[in-house]
């Protein structure tokens, strides 16, 4: 029986969701049959077809009868702007992608299981670890799913690309202290050129004049999934003007002493013997652009692993905050219904 997912927001991880379900596998076994956006009918298939950062869609997108059809499978498409404006139970959805990135507390949340949904997967955090009932990074603690749940958070794109690292490099060595600095391309809450349309001043500045430094709940997200660091990291975040990838600059104190090399080789290793699968190494002369459409949630750059001591270290690693983080709620999804008890890729 095919698990069927309608997503709410059609913006850029909306897209990104339903492109990287279509160009994965599971599609045979997931499904998506509804999509809520206030944005009018052809202005959702046009930019289905045309992604100036993804490419082409590599499929046909047609509207015909107010519906959406992605290679001739039909999509109901609403345009409500609340939770209760759609009828849910009606579609006969297994999963809502809750995509638009508007709703965060519980009580909110709770407004579309009551209007119909039976299960919320988020494309970001909860305001707190109480307003989901658990937030999943693929590839680390997907096992913890049972099935019983009802709300789930799929994180962030930063907490599925550092997390994992943090916690191989935790169980190696042992963390002091850590220090995350996030090197993220523009959003689409940020101008163009400046202008008058958010409380923080800093976010009134052309995103694409200059680098910006922003508010990040990081480390607050990192310490929800390890809580043995709490208290023990912190994170900054700073807007680049690049329309996609992304990098975190992470500086790592370590309990023991610890080579460049040493580092290195154990992240290689998780990378490359399928322990941690959505890991990637490499050592090669990167520019950022090399990641674009990388579906990995982190690609630990080797050649830039520096040590300051014995036991400070720093590292970069690479992510494509669209793509990988979008694949990862495809994941999620198809590992949400297994516990179901649905078959999912030949599973």
């Amino acid at each position: 029986m095919t698990f069927r997912i309608a997503i709410n927001g059609y913006g850029r991880i909306g897209r990104c969701f339903l492109r990287a379900l279509h160009e994965s596998p599971l599609r045979h076994d997931l499904q998506i049959v509804a999509i809520n956006e206030p944005a009018d009918i052809d202005s959702m298939a046009y930019l289905t077809r045309f992604d100036s950062t993804h490419g082409c869609f590599p499929g046909t997108v047609a509207v015909r009868d107010d519906m959406l059809y992605i290679d001739d499978r039909p999509i109901v498409v609403s345009h409500a702007t609340a939770p209760d404006g759609v009828d849910w139970q009606g579609l006969d959805i297994d999963l809502l992608v809750e995509a638009s990135g508007c709703y965060r507390y519980r009580n909110e949340l709770d407004a579309f299981l009551d209007a119909g949904c039976r299960r919320l997967l988020l494309s970001h955090p909860g305001h707190s670890a109480a307003d989901v009932d658990r937030t999943v990074v693929f590839g680390m603690n997907e096992a913890s799913l049972t099935g019983e749940e009802r709300l789930v958070s799929a994180g962030s794109c930063t907490t599925n690309a550092i997390v994992p690292i943090l916690a191989i490099l935790d169980e190696a060595f042992g963390i002091d202290h850590a220090l995350t600095t996030t090197l993220h391309s523009v959003m689409n809450d940020q101008p163009l050129i400046d202008g008058y349309h958010h409380a923080d001043l800093r976010m009134t500045r052309s995103a694409m004049q200059s680098m910006i430094p922003v508010d990040t709940g990081l480390a607050r997200g990192i310490a929800r999934l390890l809580p043995a660091l709490a208290g023990r990291i912190e994170s900054k975040a700073i807007r680049v003007p690049v329309p996609n990838v992304s990098a975190i600059d992470l500086v790592v104190t370590m309990k023991r002493d610890v080579t460049a090399d040493e580092i290195n080789a154990r992240l290689r290793a998780a990378a490359t013997d399928g322990s941690v699968p959505t890991l990637a190494y490499s050592d090669a002369p990167h520019a950022s652009i090399d990641f674009n459409h990388d579906r990995h949630s982190a690609i630990l750059d080797g050649s830039q692993t520096r040590m300051i001591g014995d036991r400070m270290a720093n590292l970069l690693i690479w992510f494509d905050n669209e793509w990988g983080f979008s694949n990862r709620m495809v994941e999620v999804a198809a590992c949400w219904a297994q516990r179901l008890g649905r078959r999912v890729g030949g599973a």
